[in-house]
C-alpha cells in the first residue's frame, strides 16, 4: 500500500466533520484505509458501498450495483465476529443484495 495515499486518505478523513464520509470521496477514503486497518474502516466501507449501490449514478448500471453490493458483503464478512458493527453492516449488505436480485428476477 502506498503510504502517501494512506496519509492523504487520513488527512481527508480528519478534515471532514462527519461520522461517515459518503459518496465518491468516502469510497476512496475507506477503500484506501480498509486494507491498512480493516477492523476500523471495514464497516464504514461496507456501509458506504451499500449507499453507493442505491445512487442515481448507477441506477441504469445493474452490473455496477451488483459489484458494489458484492464488495460490501465481502468486506463485512471479512470483519471479525467480535467487531461490534459486523452483524449490522453484513445484514444491511445482504438485504440490499437480496433486493437487487429480486429486482432482477422481476424484470
Amino acid at each position: 500500500m502506498n503510504q502517501d495515499m494512506v496519509m492523504r486518505a487520513r488527512v481527508m478523513l480528519l478534515s471532514t466533520n462527519m461520522r461517515v464520509v459518503r459518496g465518491v470521496q468516502g469510497l476512496w477514503i475507506y477503500r484506501t484505509l480498509t486494507p491498512v486497518e480493516p477492523e476500523v474502516y471495514g464497516s464504514k466501507l461496507a456501509y458506504v458501498l451499500v449507499e453507493a449501490s442505491a445512487s442515481p449514478l448507477v441506477r441504469d448500471l445493474p452490473e455496477r450495483r451488483r459489484a458494489l453490493l458484492d464488495e460490501a458483503v465481502a468486506v463485512a464478512t471479512a470483519l471479525s465476529p467480535a467487531n461490534p458493527f459486523r452483524d449490522k453492516v453484513l445484514a444491511k449488505a445482504l438485504a440490499a443484495r437480496r433486493r437487487e436480485a429480486e429486482g432482477r428476477s422481476a424484470s
